[in-house]
């Protein structure tokens, strides 16, 4: 390769580049029909998803193209990464799912059937030492602490911090209650697992084998045995217990954990279809898809040494040896998906083990020996049909246990409604832990900091515990449900219950920009919200009522709510009302009843006059009003449109230096006229001030 191509094919930081081959090696068409089989070419290029596997097909092409190129020449092949070779593996789990969907039909319809309330996501089993992640599913906690769950399996969310997640007090309670003898078989397994941690193998070897006499069927503690098999190396006997765990309840974790143990005994490519079936399962499985990057890399890259014979050899170049070598195939025969890649003598002993390895990906599921038996290999996506006496013993909460006490919030002493859980593993009613978080970022209860997880604001309710009070405590739960929504219903309701916010003056049609920080007044924007009201009173402060008699609507255009739980509210001004009776609900105001100012007439002279006046304020004074309230409304031709009057009154009432009992006494007027000549007589004061 002369090293004006080589330049063109990587860029400065000696990466792969992605450039469409050069047309004199192999045309575009036939190097897409060798890499890329046509029916799978009709596959992808049809439906919305066409353009973007275009791209992926060009990229494909191309990464191919530079990949056979960088392995003639000694220099290239030595920045050849396995991360470079990224859109192959990509490639390769496309097809290779395509090859899974009739399995993972069987997975949807079984998962129908195991309805556990109590089964974990992760791993399919009865649920030990529950942990809830931030989408409000909850999994064992060994199962979130490994790296193959990156994301929920219900709900394909990101799981977020582990480190940070805590075993779910009230949930753990119950399992303990309920399931006594599976909670000191957890306990059990838990000490295996210390033993191998500390890499006591022989030790955790014999308590797992001497624990599986009397558990025959429990999936943990054999793959903890095949763990201390492996790290002892006796690989044979810990690939019979992978293969008795898949026949039994496959998991991402036991089907990439014998992956791993293939690898290890050289058996290479087994262990790349099961590393592929996990990325079916989850694409963002990243330990699964580098081990695939590595396993291709090391296959397609050869040793310098190679690359020194390659180059001193006159043999045309790969891809037109591999073009060769295909038509002259017996029968023309075509195969499916990545069998095309070629095995042709460029590549050497390696690719044609490639292409062995990769031929048998199209077969999917399919019967492999594995020492002296023989396993039918049925895939992560496919729950095994045959489910040990424990799983079934799950898959429903004891009645005869179930104590409606038990599902309490300690806050309001109710029925769990919406119940949330904390990063600290406490339970409570959403609405209630909002009201807590309102005060001090803190757990009710054992006071650790949640800061965190309210400027998440991700306050997502706890599945597990929702599903079980609505299906074995529905009676109580349609009590609890009642007296929300009887509390909703009362709260939405302006015209009896109307929440006053006491901080400053508001006008009809003038922006109120509002930042809120006063925990009952969190709670009054929060129920505006959720009600879906939107509105609330403004008034002034009074001494001797507590707010004044007049105030002016409010509606929220915007809520941006702060990480520390204060919030800057977005309003404009709406109709005006008056007070007819005052009472306090969880601290903040609210008024009964309001009537509405009836309009008259002056509009034009004072209109006139007042833009007169704001046109020769000093340049700083206006663009500081303009600023903060907008440009003087235009003049309106129907006065009586609206129900507050023009809007340049009020906007003249919000920008006028006056004493702000002045501004309240124009806002109480009944009439329009009233309000005109009061403005008028504040307009020609400042204008005579002006003059003098």
């Amino acid at each position: 390769m002369k090293a004006g191509e080589r330049e063109k094919r990587y860029n400065s930081n000696n990466k792969m580049s992605i450039q469409e081959p050069d047309q004199n090696c192999v045309s575009s068409g036939d190097r897409a029909g060798f890499f890329i089989p046509s029916d799978t070419e009709q596959d992808w290029t049809g439906g919305e998803d066409g353009d973007r596997v275009g791209v992926q097909q060009k990229r494909l092409r191309g990464a191919l193209d530079a990949l056979f190129r960088a392995v003639t020449s000694e220099s290239e092949c030595e920045s050849v990464r396995p991360e470079h070779i990224s859109t192959l593996v990509e490639i390769i789990v496309r097809n290779f799912k395509k090859k899974e969907t009739s399995v993972q039909g069987a997975q949807s319809a079984q998962d129908g059937e195991r309805d556990g309330e109590l089964d974990c996501p992760g791993c399919n089993r009865f649920i030990s030492e529950p942990v809830t992640v931030a989408c409000g599913h909850s999994y064992c906690r060994s199962c979130v602490q490994q790296a193959f769950l990156s994301k929920c399996r219900k709900c394909h969310e990101e799981i977020g911090a582990k480190h940070l997640l805590c075993v779910n007090v009230l949930l753990c309670g119950l399992v303990e209650k309920w399931f006594p003898e599976d909670i000191q078989r957890t306990k059990r397994i838990a000490e295996v697992k210390d033993l191998l941690r500390s890499k006591q193998f022989p030790q955790a070897l014999s308590l797992a084998t001497q624990l599986l006499e009397s558990d025959p069927s429990n999936i943990r503690l054999r793959v903890c045995r095949a763990e201390a098999y492996r790290r002892l190396q006796h690989y044979h006997h810990a690939l019979e217990d992978f293969d008795v765990c898949e026949s039994i309840a496959p998991s991402v974790e036991v089907v990439f954990c014998k992956a791993k143990l293939l690898k290890e005994m050289g058996r290479v490519d087994e262990s790349v279809k099961l590393f592929l079936q996990c990325l079916c399962v989850d694409q963002d499985f990243q330990e699964a898809r580098q081990e695939v990057e590595n396993i291709l890399c090391d296959l397609l890259v050869p040793t310098c040494e190679s690359v020194q014979t390659l180059e001193e050899s006159s043999e045309p170049s790969g891809l037109i040896r591999a073009q060769s070598l295909r038509a002259h195939v017996a029968g023309g025969a075509r195969g499916e998906g990545l069998k095309r890649v070629s095995s042709a003598p460029q590549l050497g002993e390696k690719g044609a083990l490639l292409k062995r390895k990769l031929s048998g990906l199209e077969a999917g599921p399919e019967v492999v020996e594995t020492g002296d038996t023989k396993h039918k290999k049925h895939g992560v996506s496919a729950t095994a049909s045959v489910c040990s006496d424990e799983d079934k013993l799950h898959l429903s909460v004891p009645r005869d246990l179930l104590d409606p006490g038990d599902f309490e919030c300690s806050l309001c002493m109710r029925l769990f409604y919406e119940p949330v859980t904390t990063p600290c593993g406490h339970t409570f009613c959403k609405s209630c832990l909002q009201r807590s978080l309102d005060h001090s970022p803190q757990c009710p209860l054992c006071k650790e900091s949640l800061q965190l997880y309210l400027a998440s604001r991700r306050f997502s309710i706890t599945r597990v515990l929702d599903d079980i009070i609505r299906r074995y405590l529905s009676e109580e739960h349609a009590g609890r449900q009642k007296i929300h929504n009887d509390e909703t219903k009362e709260l939405s309701d302006l015209e009896k219950n109307l929440p006053i916010f006491v901080c400053t003056m508001a006008y009809p049609t003038v922006p109120c920009p509002l930042h809120v920080f006063e925990p009952r007044y969190r709670l009054m924007i929060r129920r505006c919200m959720e009600t879906g009201t939107r509105q609330f009173g403004m008034c002034i402060s009074d001494t001797h009522k507590g707010f004044a008699d007049f105030g002016c609507m409010l509606h929220i255009r915007n809520v941006h709510f702060l990480p520390d739980g204060r919030s800057v509210v977005d309003t404009f001004g709406g109709k005006r009302f008056r007070v007819i009776t005052r009472s306090m609900r969880d601290g903040y105001y609210i008024v009964e009843g309001t009537e509405e100012l009836q309009l008259q007439d002056l509009y034009d002279q004072v209109y006139n006059q007042a833009s007169v006046w704001f046109h020769a304020l000093e340049n700083r004074f206006r663009n500081q009003i303009l600023q903060h309230f907008g440009p003087m409304p235009e003049k309106e031709n129907d006065i009586q449109s609206s129900p507050n009057g023009p809007a340049c009154c009020w906007w003249l009432l919000a920008v006028l230096p006056v004493d702000p009992r002045y501004q309240l006494s124009v806002l109480s007027m009944t009439t329009l006229r009233e309000r005109l000549v009061k403005i008028q007589h504040i307009l020609a004061y400042l204008q005579n001030t002006h003059a003098e």
